[in-house]
């Protein structure tokens, strides 16, 4: 790292050169990168993604992923949906919708006098329509074919009762969908945030740097990622996670960087020796830092989903850039302006900051106590986490009213149930159709099944059957479910495949969880072998090992109770609970916070060994690790939840309970993990943190550390 440092600060030009250029192309090329990333969504090899592909090829891309548009009608009383008139309107309301939407796949008691669109009583009635997909909207959405639908259906009526247009797009269209900020406001809030928090710490106008660094950092992410899609595709999320994730660990980086070059300033060093030996320290705590975040990243890549796998390639490159930009252009930046910019010099770092000097002495004065504390807090989150239950969102969750709201209630409250807007489908593949409904129909918790003959339904030599089960996807019946309708299909004929959304998804989920215990087990390892070498310690990266999986778990307890028990999120968005968690989100906040969290462990746990190399004692080494280190991590933590509170803004469900997950997770580590489990724990090990034995240090390639049979130490030291 010394060499490295000299030599960037004695190639200052071409450092400042290679990085601005990397910057304006990225400013200029920005746009085109977000265009060029795509949806595509699969599960290679699962039974209800292949049929879904099958429908699509067969029946032009309608149906299969796609949610339909369903017409709903409530009749009044003395009405019933098998009187002629009646039917004869509701065909009408079908001929719109054809009329509309031109290719689409269309059926409904109307043209099919089926059973399975009405309600006990008679007096509900539905329709589905298929309309053809939307290239440019990901996973089958079409909110262009809603609103086309609802023109059509503009005024309509039935026996005097008014058609609402319901459906999963319709939902949305009336959710406020599109209406929030896009990625470049987000990221401005997120960056004035930043700049009070930076304000705060340092003082002076030092402020601004790690604000500066920023920008290289993101503008090159998006560059890399560019040039990423050429080879292969990059979801469009990754363009959320480069403005904020990458503003975040840009400026955290940056701020460990500019804290402890700040601290040597004070301590005698002047110039660039400074600047090396800021990088001497927190300049390597940095390195192992990204590199752990973008190994909790690149683990993406294990599971068989390509949504995920590009995820992590995209979004590893976002903290190598920003240790790229921390190790070579801060430098530069320090050593031409940084005592400039060191004004007014408000704060001084010279003596550890007292507040966090008290609150270490008193956790290790009552570490069994901090210790239990903190463990009954995470055991309570990992009891709600247990319940945690990944899969699709409560379809009450999407409009809080409107008409496309006005028909699912009607759809619940007629006893069809909510799971009409996303129906089974099965392709029937060179046999009758008929049995393959007949034996389904029989299975407890669907409404109905029906079979069209119409020519639409029937092409190239299959068939396609519709089941409507009462329960949303979302419920665990929903769930369960699925195997039922699955197993009742293949019996009753050769060739029979369950598609639709539900069922994909349920594939989705046992594809991915059942390879997740390997990527945390992958991710664990590693990390665990980088944190030995820099911590020449075995207990050290095993406790950090363990304390960042449960700390994720505890993320994921808060995701339970905030959104799939509602108990939070209807007073702050008005959203009741949700039932489940999207199925990617999990992943994504375990990839994310794990990677994340471990920054802090790195940065307190790398302070704590340099101060017990110094003083030989444990609990000295916690009380200055804690000193030096509580306010930095804490505003670091602080600037990663104000970006993740910026990305809440947006209007999507799905992206506020992902940023939900990762600001409380980001929260949770720096107080209840990092401030007040990690020291206790550390206190109560002793001098057996430090033990790295000679022949696993041979291994890791360091030097052994051996304290129990060391030097003597201090009487303060802990057994």
């Amino acid at each position: 790292m010394t060499s490295l440092t000299r030599w960037i600060l004695a190639h200052r030009r071409l450092v400042v050169a290679f990085w601005l250029v990397l910057t304006v192309v990225g400013i200029g090329t920005a746009g085109a990168a977000s265009k060029a990333m795509d949806q595509k969504f699969s599960v290679p090899g699962r039974e209800g993604w292949e049929t879904n592909q099958a429908i699509a090829r067969h029946y032009g891309g309608t149906g299969g992923t796609g949610a339909p548009l369903v017409p709903v009608v409530s009749l009044p009383a003395g009405q019933g949906a098998s009187d002629p008139a009646v039917r004869a309107q509701l065909r009408q309301v079908e001929d719109r919708l054809a009329k509309a939407l031109p290719g689409s796949r269309i059926a409904g008691y109307g043209s099919t006098a089926d059973p399975a669109f009405v309600s006990k009583d008679g007096r509900t009635a539905f329709a589905v329509a298929y309309p053809p997909p939307d290239r440019d909207q990901p996973f089958g959405d079409n909110p262009k074919a809603e609103k086309k639908a609802r023109a059509a259906l503009a005024g309509a009526t039935v026996a005097g009762a008014p058609v609402h247009l319901s459906g999963y797009d319709a939902l949305a269209g009336q959710s406020g969908g599109g209406n929030g900020p896009g990625v470049l406001v987000e990221a401005l809030v997120g960056g004035f945030g930043a700049l009070l928090v930076l304000g705060f710490v340092f003082g002076s106008l030092l402020a601004f740097v790690p604000l500066l660094m920023a920008v290289p950092a993101i503008m090159t992410s998006f560059l890399a990622v560019y040039a990423l899609t050429t080879v292969t595709g990059v979801s469009p999320i990754v363009q959320f996670l480069i403005a904020l994730i990458g503003l975040g660990v840009a400026i955290d980086y940056s701020l460990i960087v500019v804290v402890r070059w700040r601290e040597e300033r004070s301590h005698g060093r002047e110039g660039d020796e400074a600047i090396v030996r800021a990088m001497e320290t927190a300049g390597r705590a940095v390195v192992f830092s990204g590199t752990t975040v973008a190994i909790g990243l690149l683990a993406l890549v294990l599971l068989p989903v390509p949504f995920l796998r590009s995820v992590g390639i995209g979004g590893m490159l976002i903290p190598l850039i920003s240790v790229a930009v921390a190790l070579t252009l801060l430098p530069v930046v320090l050593h031409s302006l940084g005592s400039r910019l060191d004004w007014p010099h408000r704060r001084t770092d010279d003596q550890a900051s007292r507040a966090w000097t008290r609150w270490a002495e008193g956790v290790v004065r009552h570490r069994w106590v901090a210790a239990a504390s903190a463990l009954a807090v995470l055991v309570a989150l990992l009891a709600f986490a247990s319940n945690l239950h990944p899969g699709v969102s409560d379809v009450d969750t999407i409009a809080k009213s409107g008409d496309a709201k006005s028909g699912l209630v009607a759809l619940e409250r007629s006893g069809i149930g909510a799971g009409a807007l996303l129906p089974h489908e099965i392709l029937v593949s060179g046999s009758d159709p008929a049995p393959v409904a007949r034996a389904v129909a029989a299975v407890g918790g669907i409404h109905g099944t029906l079979a069209p003959t119409d020519a639409s339904w029937r092409r190239g030599g299959t068939a396609l059957v519709e089941a409507f089960p009462t329960e949303d996807g979302s419920s665990q019946a929903g769930r369960d479910l699925v195997k039922a309708v699955r197993t009742a299909a293949h019996g009753a004929g050769p060739d029979v495949r369950l598609g639709g959304s539900v069922a994909q998804n349920a594939d989705f989920i046992d594809a991915v969880y059942s390879n997740f215990p390997l990527m945390i087990v992958l991710i664990s390892v590693i990390t665990f072998v980088l944190l030995a070498r820099a911590f020449r310690s075995l207990l050290l990266p095993l406790k950090a090992v363990i304390l960042n999986v449960i700390s994720v778990c505890a993320a994921w307890g808060v995701l339970v109770i905030f959104w799939q028990q509602g108990h939070g999120s209807e007073l702050l968005w008005g959203i009741s609970a949700t039932g489940s968690i999207t199925s990617w989100i999990p992943l994504m906040v375990f990839a994310f916070l794990f990677g994340l969290s471990m920054d802090y462990e790195v940065f307190i746990l790398a302070r704590m060994r340099e101060e017990y190399d110094e003083t030989g004692d444990t609990n000295q080494a916690v009380v200055r690790g804690i000193a030096r280190t509580g306010r930095l991590v804490t505003s670091a933590a602080l600037i990663l939840f104000l970006a993740f509170l910026s990305m809440a803004s947006g209007p999507e469900t799905d992206v506020k309970v992902l940023a939900t997950g990762l600001a409380t997770g980001i929260l949770l580590d720096a107080t209840i993990i990092r401030a007040l489990l990690v020291p206790a724990v550390v206190s109560l090990f002793g001098r057996w943190n430090w033990v790295l034995p000679p022949g696993p240090a041979r291994l890791l390639r360091v030097k052994p550390s051996t304290p129990a049979g060391g030097a003597p130490r201090p009487a303060t030291e802990s057994a």
